[in-house]
């Protein structure tokens, strides 16, 4: 029986997690091929920020190594970036960095293009030394950037841009967070508990400026950045500058692809594509009901909705997800989860101990 063709773009956490509970449902039914941006297999991309602190290596953090995509008759075109999908004749063509071309059809077609950085618009953003904070390539040019300057930069008080900030202090460097917003992680905390966090981190040798606004990254006599200046005028040295602002969902291929999309790809409880039944989304790229999730324990459950349905069961539905976040500062338990804001409708049960020198 010939088999029917499943081409993925995308081998991330949440694509490739797909794949595994697809493989254990029904490891015969395709024929699947996958395109990766990335040179590399599936990673654990949460487990960048122990890499960059020097607690773990990059090979301790792959899920699936190559040899797991061949044992499973996965072929994987790592390295290659899609370019544009012809929905009509089902077709994927991609290119990769020696501009060779590369096509492949499909039956079906999963999209897990995850989401892309957010970078601030601000003058001296395309400077030598100015990154964000994705990838393994972002990882290891933190930790070559460490290796070389004394002064780091981490834009965003957010889970990601603490953990960069971290790192970044375990090798050595000087760290200064830069944070808009009055408190810390204030998409988790609420403000006596950012504060909290603050003052611990503080503590290790952090410095903050929270408040300020970032006005435009100034380059030093060798072209690469040397400062950060705000709209106050003060400025502050930067040598390495991390942007941990945010992310966006990477749907510029969904668009080129007229697929509807409205905070991400657009899809169903099946995680359909409301456009078109035989494109799925899954991850970061997806919008659900509104929602685009940036966290994995979702994802992977999307992950399941996905495989289900390609084993062609049908009977999963994707109902959404509660959501919660821990921070990985080695020393420092904070875990985050549920309505921390309250309001109408609510009650608020607060457990204080402030004079304890551990919370």
């Amino acid at each position: 029986m010939k088999k029917s063709k499943l081409v993925m773009i995308g081998n991330g956490m949440a694509g490739v997690r797909t794949l595994e509970e697809l493989i254990k449902l029904a490891p015969d039914l395709y024929e699947i091929t996958v395109f990766g941006a990335e040179p590399h297999p599936n990673y654990n991309r949460i487990l960048l920020s122990p890499v960059l602190a020097g607690e773990q290596t990059l090979e301790e953090i792959i899920l699936n190594d190559w040899s797991w995509y061949a044992e499973h008759g996965v072929t994987l075109h790592a390295g290659w970036t899609v370019t544009g999908v012809d929905r009509g004749r089902r077709i994927v063509h991609a290119v990769n960095a020696a501009g060779e071309k590369l096509s492949a059809p499909y039956d079906r077609l999963l999209m897990a293009t995850g989401s892309n950085p957010f970078i601030l618009p601000v003058p001296g953003r395309e400077l030598p030394g100015v990154l964000a904070y994705r990838d393994i390539a972002d990882t290891q040019a933190m930790i070559e950037a460490a290796s070389q300057y004394k002064h780091a930069v981490v834009i965003g008080g957010g889970l990601l841009g603490l953990e960069a900030a971290n790192g970044l202090m375990k090798r050595g460097m000087q760290v200064t967070v830069v944070h808009v917003a009055p408190s810390l992680m204030e998409r988790q905390l609420d403000q006596t508990a950012g504060r909290m966090l603050q003052k611990s981190l503080q503590e290790r040798g952090m410095q903050f400026l929270i408040g300020a606004q970032t006005q435009e990254l100034v380059a030093g006599p060798d072209g690469r950045v040397a400062m950060v200046r705000f709209k106050d005028g003060s400025e502050v040295p930067a040598e390495l500058v991390v942007m941990a602002v945010g992310i966006r969902p990477n749907t510029q291929l969904a668009e080129q692809m007229r697929l509807h999309v409205d905070r991400g790809i657009v899809v169903s409880d099946t995680m359909q594509t409301v456009t078109d039944g035989r494109v799925y989304a899954v991850g970061e790229c997806a919008a659900h009901r509104g929602v685009a999730y940036g966290l994995v324990a979702p994802l992977f459950e999307q992950g399941k909705v996905v495989a289900n349905h390609l084993a062609e069961f049908g009977i999963g539905r994707y109902q959404g997800s509660l959501t919660s976040t821990k921070l990985k500062v080695t020393g420092i338990d904070l875990f985050s989860a549920g309505n921390f804001q309250g309001g109408e409708g609510t009650e608020d049960i607060v457990l204080s101990d402030p004079f304890t020198k551990s919370w």
